[in-house]
């Protein structure tokens, strides 16, 4: 075999086979070379998820030598495990398609994941990934549109693409928002999520074509892209882009996603742009690639706790290995390089249905939370040790827990006989965080509800509330860039509330004690008691409440005058805390000045000193010296838009992550310039 680029596709059929055991029991590994690309892999398991009788896994690597090395190695933690594989089949890449992670001179393996044909299932490619509707979220699905010329431009440059790689049904057909209510469909996002594994970085490549007849200018459709929730396109023009309509092209994005228990979703998120005036409303996606990257151990298998054990050095029984049904295994050389080429395009192509999830097994935000015995709980606080008490919130009283023989640090939450607050939010609590994930949304682990208790079990939150390191505290200032990157976690978190949901969630308590920092500073929205839940169509997005609910200080005045609750009311609070994070004081002053009232309220002191072109006194003295004036200017700016006193004039969670997100990029590019200014001197 040459050396060079190379595809590899497994093959597995679980299902019964004379002479062998149970076929449930098939657990194993699987080496190419170099390169680790399965771990503690179930066929079974997998299959049953995909709902899929056999499981395909597609890789591409680069072979140095002209021999590879596929091994199946059993199992060692379980003696009656054994491996299997159904076909193996190898094929020589052209470097034409070395785009794909991997090159010719490349360390890296690449494994594809997902290759979704957004919105048909073609009877021409039927073995891409069929339909992206399964990977959907949020409140709509958007309208499918088809292209009004027959032809695809493949060959604008520098977008040259190959029609083996990305077919015509591709760029033929797409999924946008849809509906001509520009205010309703800026209400919305189009919204898909996948299932990743942690601890690697992905490469998603999106495929876009412009084939609306009346989409044929400049500044006709504008939209901007979130990728879990960061913007990595502000405003996307494909016309501009491509140049011209009916030009098929693709961009693509490389993202790393930290090492966390488990498996975990990667979010993709469209929204409309109208800031320069667009004719639509409205965002437009023709396909979906997504390819993990092997690590720096050349490492393609999902991450798993590995269990110590003296015996695990010894050799592998390679009696348990079963080659069983062997149905092909094809390798390409260099003397049949054209037949590899031209099959490599087939196989590119081809590709199985059942690919349809990542190696991660973990289901998609679970719909079943945990249920913790009390007994458990109490030998995890120590039965409610003052000792363990983190803290105190309006449900009741926070402690540190340790579960799973003391492996697993969490903080337990025991609702207070006498707080406000009672079964009804925390049933709330428990239905919307056992409904979704994302990373900065507290984790909800699991509940207790025995003997009268109401208990709620999260992820421990090692760096506790944002609150906790502005004021009051003996914690040390936090620097002002952590600071904007706190904000900008919240205002994901919140974003993800507003438009990455099935139903839009208004959370009506959004302070700085209800934004939890982790170990690593990521900030977690908590504290969904009060929230509400609720479809919002078109312009009208308001839901009448009983009675404003929330923490004074931070309410929405405009709710609490008329009882109009919207998802403006949590803009207004997370403006409150903003100009916490740049005053570091409370949004209520209980011991103001008897001179100037206007301290009372953070919210009215803040617009207070705008107005009055005073904004240097908000900055806390730690801080003072220490903003750029561009940035300063970025962030009181768009968190005085969040006090505006009427719903219809604050800004969209989007605008604001948006506007935060280009204050940090000002802030830290000011502290690139001075390095680089001290090194000149």
């Amino acid at each position: 075999m040459s050396p060079g680029l190379k595809f590899i596709r497994l093959h597995f059929y679980p299902t019964s086979y004379s002479g062998i055991r149970k076929i449930s029991e098939a657990e194993f590994s699987v080496t190419a070379g170099d390169y680790t690309l399965l771990n503690s892999f179930k066929p079974s398991v997998m299959a049953t998820t995909l709902k899929s009788p056999y499981v395909t896994k597609d890789y591409f690597f680069n072979l140095k030598k002209p021999i590879v090395n596929i091994t199946f190695a059993p199992s060692l933690e379980d003696s009656d495990s054994f491996a299997f594989v159904n076909g193996i089949e190898i094929y020589s890449m052209p470097l034409k398609l070395s785009d794909y992670g991997v090159n010719g001179t490349s360390s890296n393996a690449t494994e594809i994941l997902y290759r979704i044909n957004v919105g048909v299932n073609s009877q021409n490619e039927p073995f891409w990934n069929g339909l992206d509707d399964q990977y959907l979220q949020g409140s709509i699905n958007g309208t499918l549109i088809e292209a009004y010329d027959d032809h695809i431009d493949y060959n604008k440059s520098p977008w040259t693409l190959s029609e083996y790689g990305a077919p015509w049904d591709l760029y033929s057909k797409a999924r946008t928002i849809g509906g001509s209510d520009e205010a309703a469909n800026m209400g919305y996002n189009l919204t898909w999520t996948f299932s990743i594994d942690s601890g690697f970085s992905y490469i998603v490549r999106l495929h876009f074509c412009e084939i609306q007849l009346f989409v044929t200018e400049v500044n006709q459709r504008v939209f901007k892209v979130y990728i879990n929730n960061k913007t990595v396109e502000s405003s996307l023009d494909i016309v501009a882009m491509a140049g011209g309509p009916l030009v098929a092209m693709h961009k693509d994005y490389t993202i790393t996603v930290p090492e966390s228990k488990g498996g975990t979703e990667l979010w993709l998120a469209l929204q409309p742009n109208v800031d320069s005036n667009p004719k639509l409303a409205d965002v437009i996606l023709n396909g979906i690639e997504i390819m993990k990257l092997s690590d720096t151990r050349n490492n393609l298998a999902a991450h798993v706790l590995q269990v110590e054990n003296e015996d695990r050095s010894g050799s592998i029984p390679t009696s348990n290995i079963f080659l069983g049904m062997v149905i092909g295994l094809v390798v390409g050389i260099s003397a049949v390089s054209l037949i590899a080429y031209m099959l490599s395009h087939w196989f590119l192509l081809r590709y199985d249905v059942n690919v349809r999830k990542a190696s991660s097994l973990i289901c998609k935000s679970s719909e079943y939370s945990r249920k913790f015995p009390l007994e458990e709980i109490k030998a995890a606080t120590n039965n409610f040790s003052e000792a363990r008490l983190l803290g105190y919130g309006g449900f009741g009283k926070v402690y540190e827990g340790l579960l799973d023989d003391g492996i697993t640090k969490v903080a337990v939450k025991r609702k207070n006989p006498e707080s406000n607050q009672g079964l009804q939010e925390f049933k709330t609590e428990v239905e919307l965080l056992s409904s979704f994930r994302h990373m900065n949304i507290v984790s909800l682990l699991g509940y207790c509800e025995e003997e009268s208790e109401l208990i709620l079990v999260y992820d421990y939150m090692a760096n506790g509330t944002l609150r906790d390191h502005l004021y009051q505290t003996q914690n040390p200032p936090l620097s002002w860039t952590r600071r904007l990157k706190i904000c900008i976690g919240a205002a994901r978190g919140l974003h993800y509330l507003h438009t990455g949901t099935e139903h839009s969630i208004i959370h009506r308590d959004i302070k700085s004690t209800n934004i939890l920092l982790d170990q690593e500073w990521v900030a977690k929205v908590s504290d969904f008691g009060l929230s509400k839940v609720g479809k919002i169509s078109g312009s009208n997005r308001s839901q009448i409440s009983p009675g404003p609910k929330g923490t004074f200080g931070y309410l929405d005045p405009e709710y609490g005058r008329n009882r109009t609750l919207t998802r403006k009311s949590d803009v207004y609070s997370f403006g409150v805390v903003l100009f916490e994070v740049l005053c570091a004081r409370p949004a209520v002053n209980p011991e103001p000045n008897e001179d100037d009232q206007t301290k009372v309220s953070l919210a009215r002191w803040a617009l207070h000193c705008y107005g009055s072109e005073k904004i240097d006194l908000l900055i806390e003295p730690y801080l003072r010296g220490k903003i750029k004036s561009e940035c300063l200017v970025t962030f009181v700016e768009i968190a005085v838009r969040c006090l505006a006193s009427r719903q219809m004039d604050r800004p969209s969670i989007s605008d604001v992550l948006g506007k935060l997100e280009q204050a940090l990029v000002l802030q830290e590019n000011a502290v690139d310039d001075l390095n680089v200014q001290i090194k000149d001197a």
